[in-house]
């Protein structure tokens, strides 16, 4: 006669049960900066919490400390990241918002500085727009290592070598870069997503708005679209600056 059971009496687990728990990631600083920006285009900077990466990684909090003391350290690891994959693998030119990473333009500098400039910055800003926030991610962060040191000497060295005196070209780079960041810091502040995003600009409310003031009105038009004639008229406006100032052709 088979034994019977108190139905109170706990039944044992099989062993076996502890193996459908998620297994747990092995945990580095690029694994969690790659998990990061991923998570960034679902909720923005603001959402991006190290609560809300630790969940997305299956891991307590505290782990993440483990590699980052605050947010900024996390947010500097990010932008080595978006640099190393400009730089890897490339992206083109004027490539729209989220558009993948195309054939690589290159690293090597060719062409006039004026072209070069150019291009830099608009690979500059295809990249930033990948990522929801990318711009935000990139202002103020300071690279991880040293994966900048090629690109950043290769770029002073043709300008160089192109008659800019060094400190030239350190204005010179650093300036069209600062271009850059705060034209896609602003165009993506225009056209953030998310829940509480606001609604885009109507330009013709506004201009119905700003009747009494025509060049105001017909402003609109330009100030709140043709983002990339926008960011290619001013970049362009910029370098023609740099020559005007420096007298380099």
């Amino acid at each position: 006669m088979a034994e019977q059971r108190n139905p109170k009496e706990p039944k044992n687990e099989p062993k076996s049960a502890a193996k459908n728990e998620p297994k747990k990631a092995r945990l580095d600083k690029a694994y969690v900066a790659d998990t990061a920006l991923d998570l960034l285009n679902d909720v923005g900077l603001e959402g991006l919490t190290l609560r809300a990466i630790a969940k997305e990684l299956n891991v307590q909090a505290p782990a993440l400390y483990w590699h980052f003391k605050n947010k900024q350290a996390l947010l500097d690891e990010m932008a080595t990241v978006m640099f190393r994959r400009m730089t890897e693998t490339g992206t083109e030119a004027g490539a729209e918002t989220g558009q993948e990473a195309g054939k690589g333009v290159g690293y090597e500098p060719g062409g006039s500085w004026q072209e070069w400039l150019l291009l830099g910055n608009r690979q500059l800003r295809a990249t930033l727009l990948r990522y929801r926030d990318g711009a935000k991610v990139f202002s103020g962060s300071r690279f991880t290592g040293t994966d900048h040191g090629p690109q950043m000497e290769a770029n002073l060295r043709f300008l160089v070598d192109a008659g800019f005196t060094p400190d030239q070209a350190t204005w010179a780079s650093s300036t069209t870069y600062m271009y850059t960041l705060g034209f896609v810091t602003e165009e993506q502040g225009m056209r953030s997503e998310g829940p509480d995003a606001p609604p885009p600009v109507d330009v013709a409310e506004r201009a119905e708005l700003l009747a009494d003031y025509p060049m105001a009105a017909a402003a609109g038009e330009q100030l709140f679209a043709a983002y990339d004639e926008r960011f290619e008229e001013g970049l362009r406006l910029i370098v023609a600056g740099i020559e005007a100032r420096y007298g380099l052709r």
